[in-house]
């Protein structure tokens, strides 16, 4: 296929999504999430970046970020990177730009020289176009598994290790994350009830129940491998309290499960509140990103924090700003390689 100088793709490759931009002359032109269920092989990468074609199709460069190789398959972070880079070589025709955080990018021999600076630097890549165009701003990327936390001009953490110790990375995401990591007991009836510690149910069918949910964020399997409606994740969350469902009202188990939404909520508002803790931070906006951006509102609403989503920031059309907004990262680091 012939490729176009003025076409640069972006890639943020992570353990459950792929998430692809399109930059034509510089505007978004372009972007979409893919399932990829890493955990289940390297074909699931292969699979993804196949649907993508249609998407990154005509590109002469490819700027590249990535988190996957935290997946289970890997025996290392740094044995996941190059083995990413590797396959993503293979599979990507054109001119590869791998960022390597605080660094830039640099091409896939070097990267695979330097992995631990590839590794999960995705945020630092959303991190450095907000603060080009939000001085002061707080990013707050609330996604399907993880929340990212920085102070734009001075991110701290570099890893995830230090990330978690600094209140930057919160463990937690929209849908994916099991209920009881979240809470340990819940409200039931006008008593507290401890939950089973195991994988009942998920964030995203609490948030069915509440019936906060949009309808084209969830792409994969539910706990028990039955569907995504209403009656489903009410009979997965009662398990979770040792009970089924029609033993209880629904509005009883939405009083549960707006319970354990709080907690997850609260946990993120924590992290914030440890990260504007740092002597020197100035806050004066948070830029919401990721599937739980109208979540991350909320917390800056309760901070008197104003807030923007992420593709208003970057002045993304209409018809792509929702999506650019849940895939930040991989918009981000093709609008930085745009601009090299």
């Amino acid at each position: 296929m012939k490729t176009d100088m003025t076409i640069v793709a972006g890639y943020d490759v992570g353990g459950a999504h792929l998430k692809v931009a399109r930059i034509e002359n510089g505007r978004l032109a372009a972007v979409r999430q893919i399932a990829c269920p890493l955990w289940h092989g390297l074909d699931q990468l292969d699979a993804a970046l196949a649907s993508a074609a249609p998407i990154v199709g005509g590109a002469a460069i490819h700027a590249i970020t990535m988190t996957a190789e935290l997946t289970e398959i890997f025996a290392s972070r740094e044995e996941g990177v190059v083995a990413l880079l590797e396959r993503l070589r293979q599979r990507i025709a054109g001119d590869l730009r791998i960022f390597v955080g605080l660094k830039g990018f640099t091409d896939v021999q070097a990267a695979r020289g330097d992995p631990l600076s590839v590794a999960s630097a995705n945020f630092l890549a959303t991190a450095r176009l907000v603060a080009e165009r939000q001085p002061r701003a707080v990013l707050i990327d609330f996604g399907s598994t993880t929340t990212d936390i920085v102070a734009c001009d001075r991110p701290q953490g570099l890893s995830d290790a230090e990330r978690l110790q600094t209140g930057e990375l919160v463990y937690t995401g929209l849908t994916r994350t099991a209920v009881p990591s979240v809470a340990t007991r819940a409200p039931l009836a006008g008593q507290w009830q401890g939950l089973a510690r195991d994988t009942f149910a998920t964030m995203g069918d609490v948030r069915r129940i509440l019936g906060e949910l949009p309808e084209d964020v969830d792409f994969h399997a539910t706990a028990d491998g039955r569907g995504k409606s209403l009656s489903e994740s009410l009979a997965r969350f009662a398990r979770g309290f040792g009970r089924d469902a029609d033993m209880r009202h629904l509005t009883t188990w939405q009083a549960s499960a707006a319970y354990v939404a709080e907690r997850q909520m609260r946990s993120i508002h924590d992290g914030v509140l440890q990260v504007l803790s740092r002597p020197g931070i100035v806050a004066e906006a948070v830029v919401v990103a990721g599937i739980g951006a109208s979540t991350a509102e909320r917390i800056a609403s309760r901070m008197n924090l104003r807030a923007s989503d992420f593709g208003t920031l970057i002045d993304a059309p209409d018809e792509h700003r929702l999506w650019a907004t849940r895939c930040a990262p991989a918009v981000s680091v093709a609008l930085l390689q745009a601009k090299r």
